[in-house]
């Protein structure tokens, strides 16, 4: 007799927890997420709260030892290493079947006043906490190379373009120190991120908080965190903390991927701006002479999986519960966080990619001289020596570079007083007062540059106070980073020396 597809899923699925589908699918990728990501977090905030309990009278000195040295039993190595099996639905549980199977019954007080629900965001945070941290310092680096940069290039002329055609002559260093600012933002964002995310939620309990006299303010302090999450409720159903990062992590994403696609056009053999260093190129499989920019292409391409991971996150937030549940962790978390490192793999190879590049400064120069880049400068020019209004001198220069292309001529090489004259004659009916050697000097791109010394300007004198002020800007960003870096390693090292004591008393 054919069986039906219930009693096929049945005996496929068996009829006690968990099934093999929802085992493989949901609890074992969980499972594996968690010993790797959440083991050392997960034993801080059991020594924390053990070490807090203690202090609220809510275990005996005793108790606490030997609770303790059953915690400081566990062989972290061991559980990484482990595989889920489905005796115990999530690491959690297999965590404290381990401490009561060495302590006893009484480990079972290490959970008084406690949830998975309130020491499950407080991992989710301290997990991330350390990720935004990392991807700081990661970012700090990329600037560092950035403002080296742009003192190396304070003097590389090249062409900016608007709208993707050619508009004023500025300088290599000048974009970079665009780039910079753009990555100071992104930075900004991440502190920011960092400040909501280092919130602690501990004794927020399920929902409620718990009928224990517990110190939510001593956790927090124990386990690094900065502030507390004052509702309870909030504690453990807010997901912004997650969301805020997303959106701070795709937009840098996003910033980044605009400059890559410049830096794909420039190195192309017909831009020739740069060359990249050997270790960043592929070669062709068929045509000997090619260098393909595939470091630059990657990251491209993997800035927009980075922009698609952060968009996965707001859109699982999207419309849940305002509870705990589980859409906003166990299956969120590993999109965030696969963004963060690969925007910080990303950071790490374009530094390299940058400091080892050679840039090609002859030819950026000589596409400037050969163009009609300078020419708002002959406009400005008019202006201060003949007393035009702008308007006017723009309708001169204009008629001259119409001029000029009608005869087949590409470049201001071509421009000369006398033909300049004859549009000025045409449009306000006399000659300009400007000398050969004023034409020519407004023609210059170097002297374009030169000029355009206000704050923001390309002139090498105004980049060189930019990058001053740039320099300690990275030292205030660096001292942010130590700072936080120390306050959670000396926040760790405070909760060990009690627990060293604790055991060693126990011995």
């Amino acid at each position: 007799m054919k069986t039906s597809l219930r009693e096929r899923i049945l005996k496929k699925e068996g009829i006690t927890f968990p099934s093999k589908t929802y085992s493989s699918m949901v609890l074992e990728p969980s499972y594996d997420e968690a010993k790797q990501q959440f083991i050392d977090s997960m034993v801080e905030i059991h020594y924390a709260h053990l070490i807090m309990l203690l202090e609220q009278g809510l275990v005996g000195k005793e108790e606490a030892e030997k609770i303790a040295k059953a915690v400081s039993n566990l062989n972290m190595e061991d559980i990484k290493r482990r595989s889920y099996t489905g005796e115990f639905e999530d690491l959690f549980f297999e965590v404290e079947h381990s401490l009561i199977e060495d302590a006893g019954d009484i480990a079972g007080n290490l959970h008084i006043a406690r949830s998975r629900n309130d020491m499950g965001i407080a991992i989710y945070r301290m997990t991330l906490r350390k990720k935004i941290l990392l991807l700081i310092e990661k970012a700090l680096e990329l600037r560092e190379a950035l403002i080296e940069l742009t003192d190396e290039h304070k003097e590389t002329v090249m062409i900016g373009y608007t709208h993707t055609q050619q508009a004023q002559p500025t300088t290599l260093s000048h974009y970079l120190n665009a780039m910079t600012d753009m990555l100071t933002r992104d930075i900004y964002r991440f502190q920011a991120a960092y400040k909501t995310v280092n919130r602690s939620s501990m004794g927020a309990a399920a929902l409620t908080t718990s009928g224990f006299p517990i110190n939510r303010e001593r956790m927090k302090e124990l386990l690094g965190f900065e502030e507390m999450i004052d509702n309870a409720w909030d504690a453990v159903a807010g997901a912004d903390y997650i969301a805020e990062t997303a959106n701070a992590v795709q937009l840098a994403a996003l910033n980044l991927g605009r400059s890559m696609q410049d830096f794909l056009l420039w190195g192309t053999q017909e831009y020739g701006a740069f060359l990249l260093s050997a270790p960043y190129v592929q070669i062709s499989s068929i045509m000997p002479q090619k260098r393909n920019p595939v470091s630059i292409e990657h990251m491209r391409s993997l800035l927009s999986s980075v922009a698609g991971d952060c968009q996965t996150v707001l859109l699982m937030v999207h419309n849940t519960p305002f509870g705990d549940i589980v859409d906003t962790e166990d299956d969120l978390q590993p999109y965030i966080w696969n963004a963060i490192e690969r925007l910080g793999g990303i950071y790490d190879l374009l530094t390299a990619v940058l400091l080892t590049m050679e840039v090609n400064k002859e030819t950026l120069l000589k596409r400037a001289k050969e163009s009609f880049a300078n020419v708002t400068e002959l406009a400005d020019t008019i202006v201060r020596k003949d007393g035009l209004s702008f308007r006017q001198a723009h309708h001169v220069v204009s008629s001259t570079v119409k001029e000029l292309m009608k005869n087949g001529k590409t470049s201001l090489g071509s421009l000369t007083l006398e033909l300049l004259n004859e549009q000025f004659y045409k449009v306000v009916g006399k000659k300009s007062v400007l000398t050969e050697e004023e034409l020519n000097q407004c023609l210059s791109p170097e002297y374009f540059i030169q000029i355009r010394d206000l704050q923001g300007g390309p002139s090498p004198s105004r980049m060189e106070k930019t990058i001053q002020v740039r320099v300690k800007e990275q030292e205030e960003l660096t001292r942010w980073l130590n700072e936080r870096q120390d306050y959670l390693t000396t926040s760790t090292l405070k909760v060990k020396e009690i627990i060293t004591k604790w055991t060693g008393a126990h011995k």
